[in-house]
């Protein structure tokens, strides 16, 4: 299935989440001169347009960044991002997180991105260049598993499918398992929604039977409109970078008085 794409949705709530926590550790594994590898196993098209008919339908990224923006962090590695890509790009962009890597990384690290869609693989090409960038129309999952363990070694992994496959929440654990033990050194890092019907749960609990020291992170906030099912975001880090833990707490306070306003 190839249905899904992200423009509806894109700087939603759960997009606030994600993108703050992988700036954030983009740019404490940039803190080291040692170069990193960066792999994407479902990257999106990079560039949003906030302005566009299917963001202004949705009214998610008014209810996620364009409520939120103004109250992160001065020099937040997410907020200095998004500042220097709307500044090239319009006020009305917003940048997918292979556009956030691109960003932030330097031109000694690598990235590998991966996108099935042929819409989104194009329009990917287009917004993220640079010679230290691969981009694959392949499996994000196949991509992964045949590059790692990468190189350089140090690095991160994240994986953000949109869970229109609803067989991906059986994969993912075995998938990150193999995967955590090819690339013992690997930030590996996993989107996932909290949802109504609790599909997300059984996945989860083998997570974190499998994967006790990980971090998880999770923030709540009111359906976006009557019926929708996700209620909520959450982000697994297996090996999360020093200081994530304090990271994530100050990132709750933001999400505080969500559903408040």
């Amino acid at each position: 299935m190839l249905s899904y794409q992200h423009g509806y949705h894109a700087g939603n709530l759960a997009d606030v989440q994600k993108h703050a926590l992988l700036a954030w550790m983009l740019a404490y594994l940039t803190r080291k001169d040692k170069p990193v590898s960066y792999i994407e196993t479902h990257a999106g098209r990079g560039l949003y347009d906030l302005g566009s008919a299917e963001a202004l339908r949705t009214g998610e990224a008014e209810q996620g960044i364009g409520a939120l923006a103004g109250a992160l962090p001065a020099g937040h590695p997410y907020a200095e991002a998004l500042a220097e890509i709307r500044a090239a790009h319009g006020p009305a962009a917003y940048p997918g997180s292979p556009l956030i890597a691109a960003t932030l990384l330097r031109p000694e690290d690598r990235l590998h991105l991966a996108e099935l869609h042929p819409q989104e693989h194009t329009a990917l090409k287009a917004a993220v260049k640079a010679p230290n960038i691969a981009i694959h129309r392949q499996d994000g999952f196949e991509l992964a598993q045949s590059l790692c363990p990468p190189e350089p070694r140090r690095g991160l992994l994240l994986v953000d499918p949109s869970y229109e496959v609803k067989q991906d929440y059986d994969r993912i654990p075995k998938f990150l398992g193999s995967i955590a033990r090819k690339w013992n050194v690997g930030v590996l890092a996993l989107w996932y929604p909290i949802l109504t019907s609790g599909l997300h749960t059984p996945m989860l609990r083998a997570l974190e039977r499998d994967h006790p020291e990980a971090l998880k992170h999770e923030i709540r906030f009111p359906p976006i409109r009557d019926g929708h099912r996700m209620i909520g975001s959450g982000f697994f880090v297996i090996n999360p970078p020093w200081g994530l833990a304090e990271e994530a707490k100050r990132l709750d306070s933001l999400f505080a008085n969500v559903g408040k306003r």
